[in-house]
């Protein structure tokens, strides 16, 4: 029964791992192109590109970590291994939940409208205050590194000296619970960034449909068309990242009673949401979707 389900899971999670590659190889290919062909790339597409960049790093660290669990769980357990499958994890987790809340955070600026002389100073100036968001979040980047990085020195220091296997991995699911609590930590700040966006771009909305009924409008403006769509954008990155979220939290239990089959099936929840959101982010931008039709068009057409 186990061995079936943990196929089960594999299948599942090899389907993600290449939706995940075609997704977002899709969005840097697209992107790539169009910089090549007219010499510029606009900010939304810098975004694009780097997102998808990261999350095509991510869903291979989640593939790598699947098999290691089931082929190679010693590896858990030696240090340079360890720093270099935890390390590239936590990178490439960061700027996958960065850059999607920076995203949210530039659809914000564009579309949504507010008299704050705040906020219009930020709307005026919004490629400067994406690049110092992100190069902020390069210290929440360095404090998280740097708090694994000691809980792993203060796993691993014990076992310089003559210690039992057994004694080594029954100290594992400790260790490995710290770890995982602190990213969550540390990633609940840009969900909590990206929700604040959400609740402003509502917020927006409900003044802009206001506004169109005091003026006696009725139908759907393009204003109103770009409300909802970045809406649509940012309400499907906050469920698929709480999919992630709650995959970690489940994980914590897995780590605790060391089951294994339960910790496969929090990797396969969590590599949901960089394979399917990039998906949502193609659909929801106009090249892009666009591109996808035309190719999708061309598939069909030589079949």
């Amino acid at each position: 029964m186990e061995s079936g389900l943990q196929s089960i899971l594999t299948l599942v999670l090899i389907a993600e791992f290449m939706t995940g590659n075609l997704s977002n190889g899709f969005i840097i290919l697209i992107n790539c192109i169009d910089w090549v062909n007219k010499k510029k790339l606009f900010l939304v597409d810098q975004i694009l590109i780097f997102l998808a960049i990261s999350r095509i790093i991510l869903v291979w660290e989640i593939l790598a970590n699947w098999f290691i669990v089931l082929h190679y769980p010693a590896l858990f357990v030696v240090g340079t291994e360890l720093r270099i499958v935890i390390f590239t994890w936590i990178v490439a987790n960061h700027f996958s939940l960065w850059l999607a809340t920076i995203l949210s955070i530039f659809y914000l600026l564009k579309i949504a409208s507010f008299s704050s002389s705040t906020f219009l100073y930020l709307k005026w100036r919004v490629k400067k205050v994406i690049l110092m968001i992100l190069l902020g979040t390069l210290v929440f980047l360095f404090l998280n590194v740097l708090q694994i990085h000691i809980h792993i020195k203060d796993w691993l220091d014990p076992y310089g000296r003559n210690t039992t296997w057994n004694s080594r991995m029954s100290d594992f699911a400790t260790f490995s619970w710290q770890i995982k609590f602190t990213v969550t930590i540390f990633s609940l700040i840009p969900f909590t960034v990206a929700l604040i966006s959400f609740l402003l771009l509502i917020f927006s909305l409900w003044k802009h449909l206001r506004k169109m009924q005091l003026n006696s409008k009725g139908l759907k403006d393009l204003k109103t068309k770009a409300h909802i769509n970045a809406l649509k954008t940012v309400i499907s990155f906050l469920l698929l990242y709480a999919s992630f979220f709650l995959s970690l939290l489940i994980s914590w239990i897995s780590d605790l009673y060391q089951n294994k089959l339960v910790h496969m099936l929090c990797l396969a929840m969590g590599s949901i949401y960089p394979a399917i959101h990039s998906f949502i982010l193609i659909w929801g931008n106009a090249k892009l979707r666009q591109a996808f039709l035309l190719m999708t068009a061309k598939v069909c057409a030589k079949r």
